[in-house]
């Protein structure tokens, strides 16, 4: 059960984004196919960016007992694609949350009607 202990974290930590996705419809529950590929080319950069990371001898897999052992590639384990997923997850939802809050932010002061004004 150790060596399941780190994804299950990142699991968690996924699903606990996923709510906060839910309730604010954010990314998924706002356009799941642009979220997916959002996510998705995140994920595949980063691993890629990894594997060049791998091959020039500049990042090394370290070993750690709350990890699964399981593979993706030689050196590269399958939790940094949870990882990786979680960091673009939370990325997306970041940026989704904060360009909402500019719109709302905008729409008031130019909302007439909010400062006395007639329209």
């Amino acid at each position: 059960m150790i060596g399941l202990t780190y994804l299950l974290a990142l699991l968690v930590s996924i699903g606990g984004l996923a709510l906060l996705d839910r309730r604010f419809r954010l990314a998924f529950w706002s356009d799941a196919r642009r979220a997916g590929l959002t996510v998705g080319l995140g994920v595949l950069g980063f691993l890629l960016w990894d594997g060049a990371g791998l091959v020039l001898g500049i990042f090394a897999r370290g070993d750690s007992p709350h990890m699964t052992g399981l593979l993706l590639a030689p050196e590269l384990p399958v939790e940094e694609a949870f990882f990786l997923t979680l960091l673009c997850y939370a990325a997306l939802l970041a940026w989704r949350w904060f360009d909402r809050q500019a719109a709302l932010r905008a729409a008031h002061r130019t909302d007439p009607g909010e400062r006395g004004e007639r329209p």
